[in-house]
Parts: C-alpha cells; sequence; structure tokens
C-alpha cells in the first residue's frame, strides 16, 4: 500500500500546475503575474487570454475637452464569471488531465497572485519570491503593500486629475516614497531587497510601475522627471532598476514603450473610463477603488 501511496505522490508531483492566465498587456497590475509566471515558468504553466481591453463610446458633451470620445474597458465574459471584479490578473487552474478549467477556484488581486504563483510552484530557497523565513516574508508583505499604496496609486494621480498642484502633489508622494523605498534597499547587501540577489514579491510589487514612470515627462512635462543627476539620493533606487530591467523574467515581460505610450494617453487626457480612472477622479487613491462607486 505504501509504494502505490508514493507512486501517486510522486504522478501528481510530475505534474505541473496550469492556468488560464486573463490578463491585459498594458495593465501594469497583471504586469506583477505575469512577471512572477515568468520567475517560475520552469515550475507552472500559463496560457495567456487577453481579457480586458479598450472600446469607444461617445462623449456628447466633449468632457475631456479634446474631441475624442471616451474610451471604455470591454471584458471577456470568462473574466466576468470567474473574478467578482471582472479585473485582471484572474488566474483560473485547469486539470491536467481533462484540460477543463475550473471558475469557481479563481485566483485574483495582483499581490495575492505573487504569492499564489510563488506557493504552487514548489520552489525553494533563492526561488522563491516570498522568503521561507517567516520574520523576512512578514517584511516582504508588508513592503509590498506599502509600495502598493505609495509608489503605484500616485502613478494614476499624476496622469489622470487635472490640476497640476494636484499633480505635483502626486508625483512628490512617489518620490517620498521612492526616497523610503531607496532607504529600506540599503539595509541587505542589494541591489535587490532581499540578499543574494533574491528577487522579491516587493520587487515585483514595484517593477511594472518604475517602468512605466517614463510616460511623465512625455505627458507630464521635464517636473516630473525621475532621473539620478536631479535625484542623487535615490541612487539605490537606481541601482535597483538597472538590475531589474536586465532580469530575464522581467525583460520577456515589458510592453513595448511606444505602445504603450500611445495607451496611457487615455488616462492623461481623462477619456479612460476604468474604475481605476474614475476611483482616482473621485478624488481617492487607484487601490482604494470601490466595485460599485466606479464602475461605469
Amino acid at each position: 500500500m505504501a509504494s502505490n501511496v508514493t507512486k501517486v505522490v510522486n504522478s501528481v508531483s510530475l505534474s505541473r500546475p496550469k492556468f488560464r492566465y486573463l490578463s491585459a498587456w498594458f495593465c501594469p497590475f497583471a504586469h506583477r503575474a505575469t512577471i512572477a509566471l515568468e520567475h517560475h515558468h520552469s515550475r507552472v504553466d500559463y496560457e495567456w487570454v487577453e481579457a480586458l481591453g479598450w472600446e469607444q463610446r461617445e462623449d456628447k458633451n466633449n468632457v475631456t475637452g479634446t474631441g475624442q470620445e471616451w474610451w471604455y474597458h470591454w471584458k471577456a465574459d470568462e473574466l466576468k464569471r470567474a473574478n467578482p471584479s471582472a479585473l485582471v490578473p484572474t488566474l483560473i487552474p485547469v486539470d491536467p488531465d481533462t484540460g477543463k478549467s475550473d471558475e469557481a477556484r479563481a485566483v485574483y488581486e495582483s499581490l495575492v497572485t505573487i504569492d499564489f504563483v510563488d506557493n504552487i510552484s514548489g520552489a525553494r530557497g533563492k526561488d522563491r519570491l516570498v522568503p521561507e523565513d517567516p520574520y523576512e516574508a512578514a517584511r516582504c508583505r508588508i513592503w509590498a503593500d506599502k509600495v502598493n499604496r505609495d509608489l503605484c496609486s500616485p502613478y494614476y494621480g499624476v496622469l489622470v486629475r487635472k490640476e497640476d498642484s494636484e499633480r505635483k502633489e502626486h508625483f512628490q508622494s512617489i518620490i517620498k516614497g521612492l526616497d523610503a523605498f531607496s532607504k529600506e534597499l540599503t539595509k541587505t547587501p542589494g541591489p535587490l531587497f532581499l540578499a543574494h540577489g533574491q528577487l522579491s514579491n516587493v520587487d515585483i510589487a514595484l517593477i511594472p510601475w518604475a517602468f512605466r514612470y517614463y510616460v511623465f515627462e512625455h505627458y507630464r512635462g521635464d517636473d516630473f522627471v525621475i532621473s539620478r543627476p536631479r535625484y542623487p539620493e535615490l541612487e539605490p533606487y537606481f541601482d535597483w532598476y538597472d538590475h531589474v530591467m536586465e532580469l530575464d523574467a522581467v525583460k520577456r515581460t515589458l510592453p513595448d514603450k511606444e505602445k504603450y505610450l500611445k495607451h496611457i494617453g487615455k488616462y492623461a487626457d481623462s477619456s479612460a473610463r476604468s474604475k481605476v480612472a474614475n476611483a482616482v477622479r473621485r478624488g481617492v487613491a487607484a487601490h482604494e477603488l470601490d466595485d460599485e462607486k466606479d464602475e461605469y
């Protein structure tokens, strides 16, 4: 009997987890899950499904002030069934034997998906994105949340808010957050958040937005440039940035800069109608969006 159990366990262990990955090429929240999946690409299989996009609807009163039509998200039926908020990223497990997906067991929320992919991958040691040490794991979860609030949400304030003073306030929030992040980076040998070059959920929480900060100069001008000469106190952050952008799991996931620049223009001219954009227009942070209040 024991040998039969061993055979079953071994059979299961040889079957890699597989998912239908409901995503959107432009979404930085989904980008987090993509990096986690690519980091564990030898341990987890996934099928990319473009489940969120844009469609134009008439702006009868020219509220955008640009003469452009409103841009609204369209959402795949599968996404609306699997995720109550109908947001990406959403991971739907696929039975390796039958090939059938189980929408009732879908996993979503970007920071949650990083942890989930890491756990289900079976990775150990430095390959983990959440450290095995419980204290370091706790520190990472605290900082992943802090990064989300202080370095990601204000990105949308810079783009969506209409008053220059408001945009600068959100931008300064980012600079303040990067200063705190830089100081935390110096607590380990670097250049990553964890010691010994171990990629973590904290790094992945920030990478999609750090990559996208370049859009500020195009849409908001030179005062919104984040550079070494202007902010020398952020040297640990810039060293971190240069390192993560050369990681294979990151390079494979980066969107085309010109294509993304055109996409994010919908936020910069207020023609985008998404839950994130609506929340920021309503005066709250992007991470405080409300499914009912910010529906469109």
